[in-house]
């Protein structure tokens, strides 16, 4: 698996595809990019160039707790970079929940760096602004106060990154717990001072403002509700909605990997929106 030092961070990535517009897909939660491997394929077959890459602190990238920014402000800037270390600015870009999120926010900071967006499963509503903070945050917090480092490293989350990189176990161990903790709290402090309606993180003046073309499939739990979709649709004057009729589950969270059995429809939509955008571009 390729790697490449961005702004100071080991990214692991995947290129499918040799010709045609770049996709950036980015996985949702601080999933790694395995599970868009499949989704990424099917697309690259229809003649894009798709990447696929885990986020710093995701799947077996780096771990590097620091930054001034919210977490997902620099998940943004990092992909902007390895964009153009891949030449390939401009692109399409998309993703499922955080990596919606991600998506909107590479945007808003870099417009001109966007064909489209696609976006899938976004999250809002209080809910998710209700569950999200501890799950991303507030547990390795009390980690890092109550035991250290060696805490922080037995959590399921950072156990799953020192397996899928044996260079994190030191790395994480080599960390001041008090700085560890400073950072995760200012991240905490960036996520929950945000909006919560109608998208986590995003306000509704920014999505009025969003002017490429973008599709939106709405997710179908609790914490990515299909009314979180739909109304990011309304407010996006340039967006269509591609809806899975698929029934809402009344249960916290349904992952892209949840919705396997839909990813031919997902794929074909994604391509006939971007061979849209391409043949109307190209005008």
């Amino acid at each position: 698996m390729p790697v490449r030092d961005v702004r100071g961070v080991k990214i692991n990535y995947e290129v499918m595809g040799e010709t045609g517009p770049w996709l950036a897909l980015t996985t949702g939660g601080r999933r790694g990019y395995a599970e868009f491997i499949a989704l990424a394929q099917r697309i690259a077959a229809a003649g894009f160039r798709v990447l696929i890459h885990d986020r710093r602190n995701t799947g077996a990238s780096e771990v590097v707790i620091d930054g001034e920014e919210g977490e997902e402000t620099i998940w943004a800037d990092d992909l902007y970079e390895l964009l153009d270390q891949l030449g390939a600015r401009p692109a399409f870009i998309g993703g499922a929940s955080s990596g919606s999120r991600t998506s909107l926010l590479l945007y808003l900071r870099h417009p001109e760096a966007v064909l489209g967006l696609l976006l899938m499963q976004p999250t809002g509503g209080s809910f998710a602004a209700g569950r999200l903070p501890e799950n991303y945050y507030g547990q390795y917090i009390r980690a890092a106060s109550q035991g250290g480092m060696a805490a922080v490293c037995e959590t399921e989350m950072y156990r799953e990154r020192i397996a899928a990189n044996p260079a994190n176990g030191p790395r994480l161990m080599s960390m001041d717990p008090n700085h560890f903790v400073e950072v995760m709290q200012r991240w905490l402090d960036i996520f929950m001072e945000g909006p919560k309606e109608p998208l986590i993180g995003i306000s509704a003046e920014q999505l009025r403002s969003i002017s490429v073309p973008t599709i939106i499939i709405p997710g179908n739990d609790l914490t990515h509700a299909g009314v979180s979709g739909r109304a990011a649709h309304e407010l996006i004057r340039s967006s269509e909605l591609f809806d899975l009729r698929i029934p809402h589950q009344d249960v916290p969270l349904i992952t892209y990997s949840g919705w396997k059995e839909h990813e031919p429809t997902i794929a074909s939509a994604f391509i006939d929106f971007m061979r849209r955008v391409v043949a109307r571009t190209a005008v």
